[in-house]
């Protein structure tokens, strides 16, 4: 399957047609001139469209599939998991997860401007977990785990334009601590849906995964 590479329009109009801004695609400001859908359809003159109960439910679905660039089948799979953790809702279980993934975590700590800069800090071994390069961005950490990056990583592009230009402010279930003079992050507890760093509706996704199986 190819790989789909979005530029800056496409991303403005996937956030407009949606009605929020989603950090993970790395471009602030989507909605502040026209905060209604792309197309002759989006500007609707002040009236809402009116959306069937499907369409409500795969839109909350549609967010976290762009912020977290997962595709469906990885969010299915993500599903199923969650499902077999014990004691928990399911949108925590499910969120719990995909927040812990490596690509993610080097984007909320601030070490990258998106999460497709994340996942290529990731994917080109700039990044280290309690010491060791892991190029893994679906490498699901456990609490205590440490995150920094290799020389070449703090001296990267993405890193720098993160750090000049902060996108979101790290959650409170992660640390940033400075280790030879250089930030290092660290994963304090396993997050649950509250940590999603847009406006969502969880219960909706979870209807939506119980309706399509």
């Amino acid at each position: 399957m190819a790989k789909v590479v979005m530029g800056k329009r496409s991303r403005f109009k996937i956030q407009r047609r949606l009605g929020v801004e989603l950090p993970g695609l790395g471009r602030p400001g989507a909605l502040d001139k026209r905060p209604f859908g792309p197309g002759q359809h989006g500007n609707t003159g002040g009236r809402r469209q009116k959306l069937s109960e499907f369409a409500i439910r795969l839109r909350e679905k549609q967010k976290m599939l762009f912020h977290y660039g997962l595709r469906e089948q990885q969010m299915r799979n993500y599903v199923k998991r969650a499902r077999r953790v014990r004691g928990k809702p399911l949108i925590d279980a499910l969120v719990g997860l995909i927040e812990r993934r490596l690509d993610n975590l080097v984007f909320r700590l601030g070490f990258a401007p998106s999460m497709a800069a994340a996942r290529q800090l990731v994917a080109h071994g700039h990044v280290l977990v309690n010491g060791r390069k892991l190029d893994v961005p679906a490498a699901i950490l456990r609490p205590g785990d440490k995150v920094a990056l290799t020389k070449k990583g703090y001296q990267s592009q993405g890193y720098l334009q993160a750090r000049s230009n902060p996108r979101i402010d790290p959650p409170d279930w992660l640390t940033i601590e400075i280790e030879q003079g250089e930030r290092v992050g660290k994963l304090n507890e396993e997050p649950d849906s509250t940590a999603v760093p847009f406006a969502f509706n969880g219960q909706y996704v979870v209807e939506y995964y119980s309706a399509v199986g």
